[in-house]
């Protein structure tokens, strides 16, 4: 059979396909040239981020200029920059968090650079919980909790309450920086525990975590806290790009002091204009359906005001001009 016959033989997409090999006078591609390869149809143009040579961090400068340091940020940058979802929603959650983290860090005397410890820990998800039973958006264990005067129990866990959480953290983070005199030595210990980092700095005859051999989780987590401000500073520049109505807008509560039992949430909450859900949803430190409070002890619960909840009556705030176009 000559290839005549195959052309004829030959229907639909094959037949054109067929007639193009006869046209060309070979079944074989004759494009032998020394072209660059294009990219496969479907893959996405993929741009290797840019590695600066200083960052600061806690008016600190971090110099990247030794090749091991520059290597360290740039694995986390990397990886960061392309978890385009938990990246994108920690932008989002932040100009929601952040106006209510950032006064208290500032009261406490803690570097506003921290907040980004908090993203790196919970993505601002004020109700995560990790495999190790860590909760909250600082994801305090039950027992450095309880250390740093949080309530941890079946029917209170203050770890989920924003501000009493991150007043703890600040108990902590103050406390660690009065052993090391300096914040990335504060932030190895926030993943690896003070009792570690403090005796690793003696054995290791160093005096920052970015110069120890530790675990290697621990050894990536400053570059985390790094990579995370350097996005968040700048999330244009690695390709999110976010309109103001994107952000998770801040909340406007009216707040009902507790200091007496309460029987039954449910009821208290239709009781007071809402439901048990949305009692749940803004007050996650709610752990059960009722609260003995034997001992009168005072709890602030938040009801959200309707009109903060609506999307086409709330006003839009932008908490960092670089976040959105």
């Amino acid at each position: 059979m000559n290839l005549k016959h195959i052309a004829i033989a030959v229907t639909g997409t094959a037949a054109l396909a067929a007639t193009l090999v006869i046209a060309s006078g070979s079944l074989e591609a004759r494009d032998h040239s020394n072209t660059a390869p294009q990219p496969e149809a479907g893959f996405s143009r993929v741009v290797n981020p840019v590695i600066p040579y200083s960052v600061t961090f806690a008016g600190k400068e971090v110099s990247l200029d030794n090749a091991d340091m520059a290597e360290r940020f740039d694995r986390e940058l990397t990886s960061m920059a392309y978890t385009h979802g938990n990246t994108l929603l920690t932008i989002k959650r932040a100009n929601r968090y952040f106006p209510i983290l950032a006064p208290i860090l500032k009261k406490n005397g803690v570097p506003e650079d921290l907040l980004y410890l908090a993203a790196i820990e919970s993505y601002l998800n004020p109700r995560a919980v990790s495999p190790a039973k860590a909760a909250g958006m600082w994801q305090f264990i039950p027992s450095t909790a309880k250390e740093y005067g949080l309530e941890v129990n079946d029917y209170v866990d203050e770890r989920y309450d924003i501000e009493k959480e991150t007043e703890a953290a600040c108990r902590y983070l103050k406390n660690a920086y009065s052993r090391y005199g300096n914040w990335e030595s504060v932030a190895a210990s926030y993943n690896g525990g003070m009792a570690r980092i403090t005796n690793e700095l003696e054995a290791q005859q160093a005096t920052s975590a970015y110069d120890l051999w530790l675990a290697e989780e621990t050894m990536r987590y400053p570059f985390r806290i790094l990579a995370m401000k350097t996005i968040m500073e700048n999330p244009s520049a690695y390709g999110y790009e976010l309109t103001p109505e994107a952000l998770y807008q801040p909340i406007e509560y009216k707040t009902v002091k507790v200091d007496t039992p309460v029987a039954d949430w449910p009821q208290w909450a239709v009781d007071h204009g809402t439901d048990y859900r949305t009692l749940r949803e803004h007050n996650p430190w709610i752990r059960s359906k009722q609260l003995p409070n034997k001992s009168g002890k005072s709890y602030t619960v938040k009801i959200p005001e309707q009109k903060s909840l609506s999307r086409s009556s709330r006003k839009t705030h932008v908490y960092d001009h670089r976040w959105v176009k």
